[in-house]
């Protein structure tokens, strides 16, 4: 994988982002707002409430070894914290307080510290894939223009860390055969499960069904596997790789 190529993609996707309209008028009321609430403060201390960073134990192991790699990671976590900032504007929109823990996040990150880099890179990877079909879902239901628009930046970005991650596995150049898809598939399935117990409440009240979750999280890990073994048999035929915004495209 060439770092410098990811890390120019993250720069430009700094630029022209347009500010979601927070002071748009508020129709959002009741426990559909409560619920909404919770949900978002949630996801602001994951996305970058917390330690926006690679946090394994023997992390170093990646960082320490190509400084660009290092810049690469940098400014992929600058994206996760901009978002805690949407996601804080957000809340500060529903005259709502940051959250500084939650056990689910704190279990999330005691496992990654533990289980080691590699480890804790797969699971950022399936973390994006069912988050992405989350905003998606949040985007369609919830009636808010601020939330919308909110939600349209990070899905935008979400595609780009998924991209991403499928570069980065296709730089490792190995087999991901049946059983590493049943694994990877069952995993996913049980981020996604992790995700749907603590804001299950907040897209039901707006019209989601767990059905179309499911659905969403299948069709995730359905296009990143596709799209990861088509682009490890043009790398293996000598077929220039993709560009990086058809990647980010597919991966939408």
């Amino acid at each position: 994988m060439n770092p410098d190529y990811w890390t120019e993609h993250f720069r430009r996707n700094a630029e022209h982002r347009p500010e979601p309209d927070w002071d748009a008028p508020v129709s959002l009321r009741g426990p559909a707002l409560s619920k909404l609430v919770k949900s978002l403060q949630q996801f602001q201390l994951g996305d970058g409430g917390g330690p926006a960073y690679l946090i394994a134990w023997n992390r170093e192991r990646l960082l320490g070894s190509d400084a660009k790699l290092k810049s690469l990671v940098d400014v992929w976590f600058a994206e996760e914290r901009e978002h805690s900032r949407l996601l804080g504007s957000a809340l500060k929109r529903f005259f709502a307080r940051e959250i500084r823990d939650h056990w689910s996040f704190s279990l999330f990150c005691g496992v990654r510290r533990m289980a080691g880099v590699r480890f804790e890179l797969y699971a950022l990877l399936l973390t994006e894939i069912v988050s992405h079909v989350y905003y998606k879902m949040m985007r369609k239901h919830v009636n808010d223009r601020a939330v919308r628009e909110m939600c349209a930046l990070i899905i935008r970005d979400e595609a780009g860390h998924i991209a991403f991650h499928r570069a980065r596995l296709t730089a490792e150049n190995r087999r991901f055969g049946k059983v590493w898809e049943a694994f990877f598939r069952m995993r996913g399935l049980a981020a996604g499960t992790v995700l749907w117990m603590n804001h299950r409440g907040a897209l039901r009240a707006s019209g989601a069904t767990d059905a179309e979750f499911y659905r969403g999280i299948w069709q995730g890990m359905d296009n990143f596997i596709r799209g990861l073994r088509g682009d490890l048999e043009r790398m293996r035929a000598g077929a220039a790789m993709k560009p990086c915004s058809q990647m980010v495209a597919e991966c939408a």
